[in-house]
């Protein structure tokens, strides 16, 4: 073998590699020679094939299975021989092979870089300390005591936030033929994106973004902000298809429901807001059909025909604004679902499995149902019927409602208010405690574990803080955008989800890229940090420690805990995969001894508010 270094830059290596024609020769006649000891073909007896007809049979995959192994055996040859340590498996790429020539690659790779120890008594941390109040005892016994407390009937009223209404109801999917009418997967930044299959269009002179995303009485909306001086007559178009989006047949009907107002700002004088149709044929623009809309915040619908001529293909529905030439615009366009049925008249849609309940007591205004459902039930009183619509997150857990738009027709038969039991023996006991005594000193213990906790993870937030402060070594990028590809798989989600944290909004792609790329090689680098301290330190996790971690993993899963004690048994990497935080937090236990750290007694509230 033969091994000439092309490249060593940094932490990047690159090879050549010639194996000679030779050793793969040697090495295909042999495994030919064990195959032929046991293979059977017609006309032969068992291992006693020629081996040329062995060789012309099987000579081409066999080939192929020894050049891979060469590759292997060669590139981890290299590897051993000049003491590297790869970051990531190496890159292979074949330069030249045919058969009964030397077989040549090119072998590209990054080395883990050498990792300096951090002085650990001149890292100096302050930790805060904190204990259970009376207060938060009584506050946590209040919550039980309501929990566990009885509905009785209340005297009918509009319900408020809090408030108790038992109810009927069915939730249905409406059609709508737009395959992303709800809206979902807008971005906001400057210019941002609309939903997917949208398209926001302004004319010459006016700037268009997309400020911000979010939900209203459960359904997703955009913000268009569109400011600048028309230069001729100008417009601003939003359209809820792609041009071939939506499929149409002439003379078709098709009712279309638009969700857009003027948020901020207003339309200059002169403007005139319309929705519609642009009508296609498969070759280009037919004609417009539109509607006066009204751009309030209670959506505008109309029923239009489509044109009789046979070319019609499609029909891409639009809201349409027409601007005066030389006209000021500065406005914001809150835009949610556009909706199209067909017909004049809306059948009633289908319901959807598990979608209904009946007596079903609700908290208005409470979690646990679809975001949005809840909240619009203020107002209702017993004997009342509302429908609300709300769309279910594009991560639901049923693939046929991710994302779907639902009605749900909800009839209000009774309140109810929550009676609190009292705050005794006989509490403790309905919650398996012996005693009142026994109750509060299960909180104080649990109050005492989640301050702890919120102490631990502030400090060590700290520590790490520190520790990516004093390094400055290089990191390797391949792991830095393997990083960075599993972190922004996640920031795509919650965009599309409409979920996207508050320091995130408003800023345009590049920036969240180039924020988010700042982190991934902050985790790169803390990470061989940390696995460089545990190493040199001698830090490890015991079995004992893997045992315990199984079993708390299997103790998320009640009632099949022994199907994922199973697991594990029958996985043991997946059963590492629970020791990279197990190590993570001994190494911070093992510098945290070392560093100065000095403990300051806080109220709960404190503690609190520091580690938000």
């Amino acid at each position: 073998m033969q091994v000439t270094e092309l490249a060593n830059d940094g932490l990047k290596r690159a090879y050549s590699v010639i194996v000679t024609a030779g050793d793969i020769a040697t090495t295909r006649d042999k495994r030919l020679a064990e195959i032929a000891k046991t293979v059977s073909m017609p006309g032969f007896r068992p291992g006693k094939v020629p081996m040329s007809v062995v060789k012309q049979r099987y000579g081409a995959a066999v080939l192929g299975e020894v050049l891979e192994q060469q590759v292997t055996d060669a590139s981890r040859q290299v590897v051993t021989d000049r003491g590297l340590k790869p970051a990531l498996q190496p890159k292979i790429d074949i330069v030249n092979f045919a058969e009964g020539a030397d077989l040549e690659f090119r072998m590209d790779l990054e080395v883990l870089p050498e990792v300096p120890m951090p002085e650990f008594a001149g890292i100096e941390l302050e930790r805060l300390k904190t204990e259970p109040t009376d207060e938060a005892i009584d506050k946590a016994l209040a919550s039980i005591a309501e929990r566990n407390g009885t509905l009785e009937d209340a005297e009918p009223r509009a319900a408020g936030n809090g408030d108790i209404l038992v109810c009927d109801f069915t939730g249905r999917l409406p059609e709508n033929l737009l395959k992303n009418g709800v809206g979902l997967g807008a971005r906001p930044g400057s210019p941002g994106e609309a939903p997917t299959d949208w398209a926001l269009e302004v004319s010459g002179g006016l700037a268009q973004e997309v400020a911000a995303i979010g939900s209203e009485r459960g359904l997703p909306y955009f913000d268009a902000k569109v400011s600048g001086t028309a230069a001729e007559a100008g417009f601003i178009r939003i359209f809820a298809a792609r041009p071939n989006g939506l499929a149409a047949k002439p003379g078709a009907v098709y009712t279309l429901s638009v969700q857009a107002h003027v948020a901020a700002g207003a339309l200059p004088q002169g403007a005139m807001a319309q929705f519609g149709f642009n009508e296609r044929s498969a070759d280009g623009f037919l004609r417009s059909t539109r509607a006066n809309c009204s751009l309030n915040a209670h959506g505008d619908r109309a029923t239009f025909t489509l044109t009789d001529d046979a070319a019609l293909a499609f029909a891409r529905p639009v809201i349409d604004i027409a601007i005066p030439a030389g006209a000021t615009v500065d406005l914001t366009l809150r835009v949610g679902p556009m909706r199209v049925v067909s017909g004049a008249e809306e059948g009633e849609a289908p319901a959807f499995p598990g979608g209904a309940a009946t007596d079903m007591p609700i908290e208005v205004g409470g979690q646990g149902f679809i975001p949005g459902f809840t909240e619009q039930m203020v107002g209702m009183a017993p004997g009342d019927s509302r429908d609300i619509d709300v769309t279910f997150p594009a991560d639901y857990g049923s693939a046929d409602l991710a994302g779907k738009h639902a009605r749900f027709t909800i009839a209000a038969k009774a309140l109810k208010a929550r009676k609190a039991v009292g705050i005794d023996d006989d509490l403790a006991k309905a919650v398996g405690m012996a005693d009142l005594a026994a109750l509060k000193d299960a909180i104080r213990g649990s109050l005492q574990r989640e301050y702890d906790a919120l102490s631990r993870m502030k400090v060590k937030r700290a520590l790490l803080d520190q520790l990516a402060d004093r390094a400055s070594f290089p990191v390797p990028e391949g792991m830095v955008e393997q990083e960075f590809a599993q972190i922004w798989q996640r920031v795509e989600a919650d965009l599309k989800a409409g979920r996207l944290d508050a320091d995130d909004q408003g800023k345009d792609e590049d920036t969240l890229k180039a924020e988010y790329r700042t982190i991934a090689e902050r985790r790169i680098r803390l990470g061989l940090m940390l696995s460089e301290i545990g190493r040199a330190n001698n830090v490890q996790v015991g079995q004992d420690e893997m045992t315990r971690a199984v079993r708390q993993e299997a103790s998320r899963y009640p009632g099949q805990e022994q199907q994922v004690l199973e697991f594990f048994r029958k996985n043991p990497q997946a059963a590492e995969n629970l020791r990279a935080p197990l190590f993570e937090e001994k190494v911070v236990d093992f510098m945290l001894e070392l560093a100065k750290v000095n403990d300051r007694q806080v109220t709960p509230e404190e503690l609190s508010a520091s580690a938000a």
